[in-house]
């Protein structure tokens, strides 16, 4: 689930930067070679890690792929990001 912040502050996304956003990412998918359901499966381990450690909130969890600068070279490389808003952290042995 994506919050888009723009339907708060600022003028309204039209469609048509809608389908332009959605086919970016389907882009970034395609060259990237993994499916959406790849990217469930990455997201449900991803939860199934974190909440040892952590209380997350899995309807807020934003994750998806996109590109970014190699660190070595001129080129591009797909990127894992992850927007994992936490309500708590469980005892870290202290």
């Amino acid at each position: 689930m994506f919050l888009d912040l723009s339907k708060l502050f600022g003028k309204p996304k039209k469609s048509k930067d809608f389908a332009k956003e959605r086919l970016k990412l389907v882009l970034i998918h395609d060259r990237a070679n993994v499916s959406p359901q790849f990217l469930e499966m990455v997201k449900g381990e991803i939860i199934k890690v974190i909440s040892n450690y952590m209380d997350v909130d899995e309807d807020a969890l934003d994750i998806k792929m996109t590109r970014t600068k190699a660190e070595e070279g001129d080129g591009v490389v797909p990127a894992l990001v992850a927007n994992i808003p936490i309500r708590k952290v469980k005892n870290s042995g202290k």
